[in-house]
């Protein structure tokens, strides 16, 4: 039994685990006769107490969970908030000065975007004339989600259009979405769809993903939606309570 499965079963919660921490120490100590005597006993012990296994696999994952996070934290500290608000991979809205900044990395197909969609939302809304918003087009689900984003990105061209394309799409039921659903959402939120299909064969556009996903691996964010606030790293889905206490956290950077 490894050092490493040792400390991630003592880690666990609940007076199952101090017995078996009992067990080792015991083992420290020499009341069992040799290695095997006690791999024995803990296995046999395991057996009869299967909640510490999960207790252990799960204290692992939230510790391996949290490692990720200060990883990513640390590369966006690195890089600063700027990275995130180059029009290269985002479309941006709000003053310049503005105090506080809400970057998102999203995928038109990702379910836990579209639930963090009426905070966001809400959010924007009420704050969009004192808040920097930058939206960032990051499609990781395949080739449906491409196909959304050549869409909002070459919509970026079509002046005031952005903004409730985006919002429309990501309110959407299906999913995935599909093109006759961007045209159908385009064309009542009065997109010229000429322009929108022929900017969406722009090879910048392409340059545009493959830059944001240069960027995403810079940063160690591989999943969506993840949030950038005021510097502080939130990956995951958010309500009105999670996006308020993220917006009191103290400024990065």
């Amino acid at each position: 039994m490894s050092e490493q499965w040792k400390f991630a079963a003592m880690g666990a919660l609940g007076g199952a685990t101090i017995a078996l921490a009992i067990v080792f120490g015991a083992a420290t100590f020499g009341a069992f006769e040799n290695r095997a005597t006690t791999e024995q006993v803990v296995h046999d012990y395991l057996l009869s107490k299967p909640e510490i296994v999960v207790q252990a696999q799960q204290a692992a994952a939230d510790n391996a969970h949290q490692a990720d996070l200060d990883a990513t934290q640390r590369a966006v500290d690195r890089l600063g908030i700027k990275a995130y608000l180059d029009p290269r991979v985002a479309f941006t809205t709000g003053p310049v000065n503005a105090r506080t900044t809400v970057v998102e990395f999203f995928d038109y197909n990702c379910p836990y975007c579209r639930l963090s969609i009426p905070a966001v939302q809400k959010y924007y809304d009420k704050n969009k004339d004192k808040v920097r918003f930058a939206f960032i087009e990051f499609p990781i689900k395949g080739d449906e989600s491409v196909l959304a984003t050549r869409a909002l990105l070459a919509a970026r061209r079509q002046p005031d259009k952005y903004v409730p394309f985006h919002f429309a799409l990501m309110n959407e039921q299906d999913i995935p979405i599909a093109a006759e659903e961007i045209d159908r959402v385009a064309k009542r939120l009065g997109l010229d769809l000429d322009k929108l299909h022929t900017d969406m064969q722009d090879p910048a556009l392409a340059k545009s993903i493959a830059f944001t996903h240069l960027l995403a691996r810079r940063s160690k964010i591989n999943g969506t939606p993840t949030f950038i606030v005021n510097g502080n790293v939130r990956p995951g889905a958010v309500d009105d309570e999670l996006l308020a206490d993220l917006l009191k956290r103290p400024k990065r950077g």
